[in-house]
């Protein structure tokens, strides 16, 4: 079982470096199909594997690719409404939250393929000045749904913040995924705290699983500064896909 998750480990850190999310939507069903964990567990250790990793992946990053007034509203937004995902997580099957899981990865990333709308950039004045009540608004609600589906599914929220941050906020997606591992760091911790209360961890598996993933994740960082814009967006709907694909087989093999 350990070395099943050193590697995916390297898998979930690489993705993390690369593209700035989609580490964590491969460390549940890796945690709940590859090491054969309950979800129950795999959610509290998928948090900690993704904020260790996230931190070591932003590391190559912090100097220019980092928007971090916005990181720091979005994840300090998030990071609270956790606690009311986990409350809920608490109450649904694991089947329901599997399946819910694999229909916001196709979601995710279909609008990451669409290109960017006059609406993404619409808090910008020609001269650049942001128009920050709008983006205060926009920063404010990304967070909220995150953050609930970080406490809800175990996840960092990077596949849904790299979209948001592109889409909505108008980000290049370089600063995108060097900003969303900020706030999947904040999200994690936060998302961590709320489940306190019910952990039910292997703490060697988690250990080896973030050791790897951090050491993967700082290596992916940087390579990812020297892709192409496209390539990033392209590589990260190509990711959520492939990952929806699989946990949808499985939700219906174990039906």
């Amino acid at each position: 079982m350990i070395l099943t998750a050193l590697a995916f480990g390297v898998l979930v850190g690489g993705l993390l470096g690369l593209v700035g999310g989609g580490g964590s939507i491969i460390a549940v069903p890796a945690l709940v199909y590859g090491v054969g964990m309950p979800l129950s567990a795999a959610i509290p250790t998928s948090l900690v594997v993704v904020g260790a990793s996230s931190t070591a992946a932003v590391l190559p990053r912090l100097q220019r690719y980092v928007d971090w007034k916005l990181a720091l509203i979005i994840g300090a937004v998030g990071g609270t409404t956790a606690f009311a995902g986990t409350a809920v997580n608490a109450m649904l099957d694991q089947q329901l939250l599997l399946s819910v899981f694999a229909a916001i990865m196709v979601l995710a990333g279909v609008w990451m393929l669409r290109p960017i709308s006059s609406a993404a950039t619409g808090h910008r004045a020609a001269d650049g000045t942001i128009h920050w009540p709008r983006y205060l608004l926009k920063g404010i609600g990304t967070g909220i749904v995150v953050g609930f589906l970080t406490g809800l599914l175990g996840v960092g929220g990077g596949f849904l913040i790299v979209p948001a941050l592109v889409l909505i906020l108008g980000l290049p997606m370089s600063m995108a995924v060097g900003t969303s591992l900020v706030i999947v760091v904040i999200n994690s911790v936060g998302g961590f705290i709320s489940h306190l209360g019910q952990l039910n961890m292997d703490w060697a598996l988690t250990g080896a699983f973030a050791g790897a993933a951090m050491i993967a994740s700082y290596v992916g960082g940087r390579i990812g500064r020297s892709l192409s814009e496209v390539a990033l967006k392209r590589g990260f709907a190509v990711l959520v896909f492939g990952v929806a694909a699989y946990v949808v087989i499985r939700v219906l093999l174990d039906l």
